[in-house]
């Protein structure tokens, strides 16, 4: 019995696929596994891809370490105030540029895909020296802004590109009904734009969550006011890394991120698909 065509054309595609999946997943699988190896096994000269024998060690040493909690209440501040921020001021700008017509419109949205394409490393010189001139350095609230300034254009073309597929006529209607341009869009729009607003938050979340230059660079000697990426280095020191508890804190850390990507999946996808329909 012979495959259908279309069955034997799409074999490649899987195949690939598959491939693509396994490539991009082992790194994390690896570091998991790790996380639960025994020292002398990290550290085996023959590399197994299953533990043979497993342990919580790591763990332990990673959340009895100097400044676990610390780190952690900084990084959630940080990236929740970026997240906030950048979804208040997106959703005025993607309104104004999807729904009113104004001169410079097109020069405007220009103007945002050109800070989204600036690599974020070419800006720490130029920000590093304004926070210093400012009086701004070793504080969570630079950091904050630092990740908003990052987040925002994204989170403008997003929205626009979704805000442009929801019908105008839905905000007139209520606003024959005696709704105001605002309460319209309150009403009306911003219901229909949750998917992409999850979309963004999520980009914002992990953008912030995972950022390690800025946050080395700018909090310098608070060091208590450093984020959790730049924990993560603490497990170096001058007798080498401690490989079990890097790989240990490493996964608590991609926790969060995780545990919001699988919650939100099928409405980040929606989102994202139906931001990039219209421009």
């Amino acid at each position: 019995m012979t495959l259908p065509r279309r069955r034997v054309r799409r074999i490649p595609l899987n195949a690939a696929a598959v491939v693509t999946v396994v490539v991009c997943l082992f790194p994390v699988y690896w570091m998991v596994s790790t996380a639960f190896k025994p020292s002398r096994d990290i550290q085996s000269a023959e590399p197994r891809l299953v533990p043979y024998t497993w342990t919580l060690d790591h763990f332990r040493r990673a959340v009895q370490a100097d400044g676990f909690e610390l780190f952690w209440r900084n990084s959630i501040l940080v990236t929740l105030g970026a997240v906030v921020l950048s979804l208040v001021v997106a959703l005025g700008a993607s309104f104004a540029v999807a729904r009113l017509r104004w001169r410079g419109r097109r020069q405007f949205m220009l103007l945002v895909f050109v800070a989204q394409m600036a690599p974020w490393e070419s800006l720490i010189i130029p920000v590093y020296i304004i926070s210093r001139d400012t009086d701004m350095l070793d504080r969570l609230p630079t950091l904050t802004l630092v990740y908003f300034m990052i987040t925002l254009p994204f989170t403008i073309v997003v929205l626009r590109g979704f805000l442009a597929t929801i019908p105008p006529e839905l905000e007139e209607a209520a606003q024959v009904d005696g709704c105001t341009r605002t309460g319209a869009f309150v009403k009306v729009a911003l219901p229909l734009l949750a998917p992409g607003l999850m979309a963004t938050s999520l980009f914002g979340f992990i953008t912030a969550w995972n950022e390690f230059a800025y946050a080395n660079f700018l909090i310098i000697k608070q060091q208590d006011n450093r984020t959790l990426p730049v924990w993560l280095s603490s497990f170096q020191n001058t007798f080498g890394t401690d490989w079990g508890a890097t790989m240990a804190a490493s996964t608590l850390f991609a926790l969060p991120a995780l545990v919001i990507f699988l919650l939100l999946q099928r409405h980040v996808t929606s989102g994202f698909a139906a931001g990039a329909v219209k421009g």
